[in-house]
């Protein structure tokens, strides 16, 4: 399928479950690019997977006009750029920018790995985990404040890097016996306001029952029980 503007066919190499994936999906779906969508199995990933990303070997990974572009911050601002309107996703004033993008740096470097550690530990290590994740949840519901979106009345870039992990918040609750609408109302309501306004995030994001099903079988496959 060829792209809406800029240059040459636009693929995207996935996984349905990632949410690194899945923010590159929704950045394309807000800019109504469209594109070749290809599944991949990370048990037995692609030669064009292992050639466009050779350094990293991983998902997503963007090929446009046969150029790749790989971890899902750098796509995601590379679409931005690339097809800059409609809806812009960075402000173009330099410190919010600057801002959004230490959000989003701090999203990445927190949510998931803590997010891991808890359906995968247990004991005492699983609640120094779920401390940290109410913690870090709590900081990105005070930069949220009363705002509609991250960064105020637009749906924008740190909108895109947190919202595919709120189809992952059933698991890390489960998991951890805690309530993200109990400790973070507001981030719960944002979650909600995203999914019920959003046709890229609705669209996108899998149920989560569905999720947690997928890390049952990735709690067979590590042993965990």
């Amino acid at each position: 399928m060829a792209c809406e503007k800029g240059e040459g066919d636009v693929v995207l190499l996935d996984f349905w479950a990632s949410p690194f994936g899945q923010r590159v999906r929704i950045a394309l779906a807000e800019k109504g690019v469209a594109y070749e969508y290809r599944e991949e199995d990370l048990a037995n990933k692609s030669r064009m997977l292992l050639e466009m990303n050779p350094v990293h070997k991983k998902i997503p990974v963007l090929v446009h006009g046969g150029k790749p572009v790989c971890e899902s911050l750098i796509i995601v601002q590379y679409i931005d750029e690339v097809w800059a309107h409609p809806n812009p996703l960075l402000p173009t004033e330099p410190y919010p920018r600057a801002r959004a993008r230490f959000w989003a740096d701090f999203i990445d470097k927190k949510i998931y790995d803590c997010g891991t550690r808890l359906w995968k530990l247990k004991g005492e290590a699983l609640q120094e985990a779920k401390k940290e994740m109410i913690c870090i949840l709590k900081l990105l519901e005070g930069e949220l404040g009363d705002k509609k979106y991250f960064g105020g009345d637009a749906f924008g870039f740190v909108d895109v890097a947190l919202v595919p992990f709120t189809s992952w918040f059933y698991t890390y609750e489960t998991s951890a016996g805690f309530s993200v609408e109990e400790e973070c109302p507001k981030l719960a309501a944002w979650a909600k306001r995203c999914a019920e306004e959003r046709e890229s995030v609705r669209k996108t994001l899998y149920d989560p029952q569905k999720i947690y099903e997928f890390v049952g079988l990735l709690k067979k496959k590590f042993g965990v029980e």
